[in-house]
């Protein structure tokens, strides 16, 4: 597929352009961001006039180090989103064999492929041969498939051998953190880790990368001084550290993803997949069922890589169940 034609999810410009006459307001079911965001802390004015302060930014990368569960801050680096790490990257290596275990979010193969790199994407680990590069989203995106560690970790001990990378995008892994890689870090791995998704904030645009501290400090050069807004470090650091609001969280969307399974299910072909910040349903019905909900205002994630599947993320008001049940149902 050519770059232009890459689908990604939260366009609402589009559905309108699709549906013209669906009714207002739209609900954004497209995106895997949690609904119900962390709730803003009171910014005081200085954070928006003065460039901020190394220590500031130091003391955010302490914060990601604790959440995330890494032995030093000194390898969690912060940028001005995960799309930003993934596209510094490629630039970090020579021209290299890049695998990606797929299908997965297609701005990976973007990246390395833009930048001269050979990519493949593959099915299974057993296919990847003799990568360079082997770059695996975990969980995955659409479907929620998770790596064990151990088969990662295993994956960049063969790496290592040859001088290669192991690149393992987590960004839905906050919900589902049991086989992070970020406590067991290799010398060879860059961990990617997203802020706004769990956290409901996708405009502050913030992302972290764990890696050991040669390819964190070859990360820190590349994204220069004052990567981060001052903004953006104080909000992060406020929520990485609110450890009872990301559980109470976890569990208050667990139960939404249980309900969205329950009412996806009677217009699927085959059980619901996914993370518990989306849900990825398959039925040959599919593309009529995205239209349908169109013309009613509901705006979920298609791919064009299998026009049998549709994600949709977690409605984030008891309106936006209501309309989504009366739409589901009368679809069936």
């Amino acid at each position: 597929m050519s770059d232009a034609g890459i689908w990604h999810g939260g366009d609402l410009d589009v559905a309108r352009r699709l549906f013209p006459d669906a009714p207002d307001p739209w609900i954004d079911l497209s995106t895997g961001i949690n609904p119900i965001a962390y709730p803003m802390p009171p910014l005081p004015a200085c954070l928006f006039e003065r460039l901020p302060a190394p220590a500031d930014h130091e003391d955010l990368e302490a914060a990601a180090a604790e959440a995330y569960g890494a032995a030093d801050a000194a390898v969690v680096v912060a940028a001005p989103g995960t799309q930003v790490l993934i596209s510094l990257l490629p630039a970090l290596r020579p021209r290299s064999r890049v695998v990606i275990l797929g299908p997965t979010y297609a701005e990976h193969a973007r990246a390395w492929r833009g930048t001269g790199h050979d990519v493949v994407e593959v099915g299974s680990l057993d296919a990847a041969g003799e990568a360079d590069v082997l770059v695996v989203v975990n969980p995955n995106n659409p479907d929620g498939r998770i790596v064990g560690r151990q088969v990662l970790l295993d994956q960049a001990e063969r790496l290592w051998a040859r001088g290669g990378w192991l690149v393992v995008d987590e960004a839905f892994a906050d919900f589902a953190a049991g086989e992070t890689l970020v406590p067991v870090l290799p010398e060879n791995a860059v961990v990617l880790r997203s802020f706004g998704k769990t956290y409901g904030l996708a405009g502050v645009r913030l992302g972290f990368a764990v890696a050991a501290r040669d390819a964190a400090g070859m990360l820190r050069r590349v994204l220069g001084p004052w990567a981060v807004s001052g903004p953006a470090l104080e909000v992060g650091r406020r929520a990485l550290r609110d450890r009872p609001w990301r559980l109470a969280a976890q569990e208050a969307r667990g139960q939404d993803a249980r309900r969205l399974d329950d009412l996806l299910e009677p217009c699927s072909d085959q059980p619901t997949a996914g993370t518990i910040l989306y849900r990825l349903m398959g039925s040959s019905r599919a593309p009529d069922l995205f239209a349908h909900l169109g013309r009613h205002g509901i705006w979920v994630r298609r791919f064009q890589f299998d026009p049998r599947l549709l994600r949709f993320g977690l409605p984030g008001s008891d309106e936006a169940w209501r309309r989504l049940e009366v739409a589901l149902t009368s679809f069936r």
